[in-house]
Formats: structure tokens, C-alpha cells, sequence
């Protein structure tokens, strides 16, 4: 803070001293010597209690206007109060309505913030309500159909619905703790390769049931991570490679390393993003339009893959074209600190 803000804030004290103290010089200089001392000050006093009176009234009513429209504001419970805030009368008056201001504007907007996610925690919701209803109506319909069908049959039928189930579940479950990352998780040397075997077997019988071939290198890949959020990235990038890959075809999983990262590469030959779709995969919610629309899906796989990639200190990216292939990589830097939040 200035001295000249200073002063300019006491504009109204120096006014009275100033009135004051001339007329005190002036009552002296008019003094006769007829007049006793006792007489000049008790008539000095008398009129400086005057002049004192007046100025306090004076900023009474001044203040009190400002106060009053603080308190209107502050029982006022419309939107938009802010813009009916009293003009401030000084420097310190204008620092506090300034905070006010901001602190206002900080609540909004992470009022809005929460708003957004709760309507988009609903939107999740009734997706995956919708979503794991289908294979329990499926099981549903198995067992409607289940007359002369052998015990095999049946559960063959019955595991893929409850896989589908699992699936659903876990991706809730993740989804639910994404906030809560930092207090579940813990960076060690992980065996990439191993991990993603561990989701191929996962998903040995969609493989099977689709006659996708899957090609992946045999060696042992070592990186920075934690096993069990990596491991669910995978099922999430293998998962989505099946979906959208026609019967027939094929998932090629490849390592590659440079002197800044390891990367894995999973690619398929299946229907491919449409351009305009290609920079809005891993927003929340996104399913995608034309080919990928047919499929039925949350749109939740690619974001939270996307959002534990990030957490972990990954990289994930995409590449495709339509209705020739799609290629996801996720990164590995080599040279960083882990720091556990």
C-alpha cells in the first residue's frame, strides 16, 4: 500500500484538522486583550466539540449507507449479488470487497465443477444400469431356452454373461475410486508382458468365440508402474480392441523402446475412428459415431484408461483410420521421480 493511498483513505481526518486547527488560528488572531484566556479556551472547546460532532454524524450517515448495501447483499439470496455491491469508499474497503469477489467467483465455479460431475456420475449410473441389465436379461433368455440343452452348454452361456457382469462391475468400481488413486497405488518394476497375457487369458473365450488372432512378442518387458491399475488400462485397451474388431481379424500388441521411453503398442485391423471422432475418444462419456456407434457401450473404457495412464505417470495415445485400423500406445518415460501423494 501507497503512503498517497493512505492518505487519500484519511481524506475526510485531514479535512476536519485542517477546518479545525484554521479555526483555532483564527479565534487567536482575532483575540483583544479585553478577552481572558479562560474565556478563549473554553470557547475553543466548545466550538471543537461542535466541529467534532459534525464530523462524526457526517461518517456516521456515510458509512452507514455502505454498510447497509453490505447487508443487503449478504441477506439477499438471489443470484448475481455481487453486481449490487456498494462502491468502496477506501483502500481497505475495496481489498475486502475484492476478496469477496474472488472467493465468490472460486465457490462458482467449483460449485459448477461439482454440479458437472454429479450429472455425469448420473449419466454413468443409468448408462450402466442399462448396460449390465442386458447380459442379466440375456441369462435370462438362456435359461427360458435351456430345455434339452446340455450342462456344458448352459455354462459356457453362463460364464460370457457373468464375464460381462464382471467387466461392468469392475469398471464401476474403478470409476468410483479414480478420486481416491493416490491412497491405492504403489510404483515398483512391473513385467508388462506378463500383465497383458494375464488379460488375453481374461478374455481367452472372446477370442475364441470371434476367431481374432492375436499376435504379441514373447519377451519379457520390465516397466515403472503398478501391476493391478496397469493391469486394468489393458483390459480396458484389449477390451475395446475386441469390440470393434470384426470376426477373423487380429490384435498385435508390440514393445518398442528408445533412449526417452518403452512404449506398447496394441493394434487391430478392426473398423477404425472416424477423423472427427479421433480427438474426443478419451472424454468421458464418448461413444463415438457411425461404426463405433453400433456397438453397444458406456463410453467410459477409453477415459478411464486415459485418466489412470495420466495418474501413473503415462502416456496414452491414439491413432486410427476408418475401416482399416486402430492403433492405441501407451508410453513409459524413463527418466522421472514417483512420488506417492
Amino acid at each position: 500500500m501507497k503512503f498517497s493511498r493512505y492518505l487519500k483513505d484519511k481524506r475526510f481526518f485531514l479535512a476536519f484538522y485542517v477546518l479545525l486547527m484554521s479555526f483555532v488560528s483564527l479565534v487567536l488572531f482575532l483575540s483583544t486583550a479585553e478577552l481572558n484566556m479562560m474565556n478563549n479556551i473554553l470557547y475553543i472547546n466548545i466550538s471543537g466539540l461542535l466541529f467534532l460532532i459534525f464530523y462524526l454524524v457526517f461518517g456516521f450517515f456515510n458509512q452507514r449507507k455502505f454498510y447497509q448495501e453490505i447487508k443487503r447483499v449478504a441477506e439477499s439470496d438471489q443470484e448475481g449479488v455481487l453486481a449490487g455491491l456498494p462502491k468502496a469508499q477506501t483502500y481497505e474497503r475495496k481489498l475486502y470487497l475484492d476478496l469477496i469477489k474472488n472467493n465468490n467467483i472460486n465457490y462458482m465455479h467449483k460449485l459448477e465443477k461439482l454440479h458437472d460431475e454429479k450429472r455425469e456420475q448420473q449419466e454413468f449410473v443409468m448408462s450402466w444400469i442399462h448396460e449390465v441389465k442386458l447380459p442379466i436379461a440375456a441369462s435370462r433368455l438362456i435359461i427360458e431356452k435351456s430345455e434339452d440343452k446340455p450342462a456344458e452348454w448352459l455354462t459356457d452361456k453362463f460364464e460370457d454373461e457373468l464375464q460381462k457382469i464382471d467387466d461392468y462391475v469392475e469398471q464401476a468400481l474403478y470409476y468410483s475410486r479414480i478420486d481416491s488413486f493416490s491412497k491405492d497405488y504403489f510404483i515398483t518394476e512391473v513385467n508388462v508382458n506378463q500383465i497383458i497375457k494375464s488379460s488375453i487369458k481374461k478374455y481367452a473365450k472372446l477370442f475364441i468365440a470371434k476367431d481374432i488372432q492375436i499376435d504379441i512378442a514373447d519377451k519379457n518387458q520390465y516397466v515403472q508402474s503398478d501391476s493391478k491399475w496397469l493391469g486394468f488400462v489393458i483390459d480396458q485397451l484389449l477390451t475395446n480392441a475386441l469390440k470393434y474388431t470384426d470376426e477373423g481379424g487380429k490384435i498385435a500388441i508390440v514393445f518398442e523402446e528408445d533412449s526417452k521411453e518403452k512404449r506398447v503398442l496394441i493394434s487391430d485391423n478392426g473398423i477404425g475412428i472416424k477423423m472427427e471422432d479421433i480427438n474426443r475418444v478419451f472424454d468421458r462419456g464418448f461413444t463415438g459415431t457411425a461404426g463405433r456407434s453400433g456397438a453397444k457401450s458406456t463410453g467410459m473404457g477409453l477415459y478411464l484408461a486415459k485418466q489412470l495412464a495420466t495418474k501413473l505417470g503415462h502416456g496414452l495415445t491414439i491413432s486410427s483410420t476408418e475401416n482399416e485400423f486402430t492403433t492405441v500406445v501407451v508410453h513409459f518415460p524413463k527418466i522421472r521421480n514417483y512420488y506417492h501423494l
